[in-house]
C-alpha cells in the first residue's frame, strides 16, 4: 500500500500568498493545488527538494564609525547551512571602511556563496 502524505503552504513568491497543498505519495511529490500562478508550485517542489534562505546578520566593525556592519549571502544557501553560516557570521571580525557589496566572508560554510555587505561604514 502506498504511504501518502499532505503538506501545506503558503507561497510567498508573490504578494498573494496561495494556501498550496502537496501530496506526496512514497515521498514523491504527485500533486500540487492551491496555487494561483506557476510560481507556487516551483516554491513549493523546491521547498521540498531543496528548501534554501538568504541569510542576513551583522558582523563587527573595527575601526569604524559603527561597530556593525549589516550583511547577507550574496544568494540563497542550503537551509540546512543557516546555523552555522550564522556561527561563521558571528566569530568574522571585518577593518573600516566597509563598502556595500564588498565581501565580508567567501564562500560560506563551503556553500560556494559569498557574504556582502550591505551598509557602508566609515573608517574613524
Amino acid at each position: 500500500m502506498a504511504n501518502i502524505e499532505k503538506k501545506e503552504f503558503v507561497c510567498i513568491r508573490c504578494p498573494l500568498g496561495c494556501n498550496v497543498t502537496a501530496t506526496l505519495t512514497d515521498g514523491e511529490i504527485t500533486e500540487i493545488t492551491g496555487n494561483t500562478c506557476p510560481r507556487g508550485a516551483d516554491y513549493v517542489t523546491k521547498e521540498l527538494t531543496d528548501p534554501r534562505r538568504i541569510v542576513t546578520s551583522l558582523v563587527r566593525v573595527e575601526g569604524g564609525a559603527l561597530p556593525v556592519v549589516s550583511v547577507k549571502t550574496a544568494s540563497d544557501i542550503p537551509k540546512g547551512e543557516m546555523f552555522d553560516c550564522a556561527k561563521a557570521l558571528k566569530e568574522t571580525v571585518v577593518s573600516a571602511p566597509v563598502r556595500i557589496g564588498d565581501v565580508v566572508l567567501k564562500d560560506v560554510c563551503g556553500t560556494g556563496i559569498d557574504v556582502v555587505a550591505t551598509a557602508n561604514v566609515e573608517a574613524v
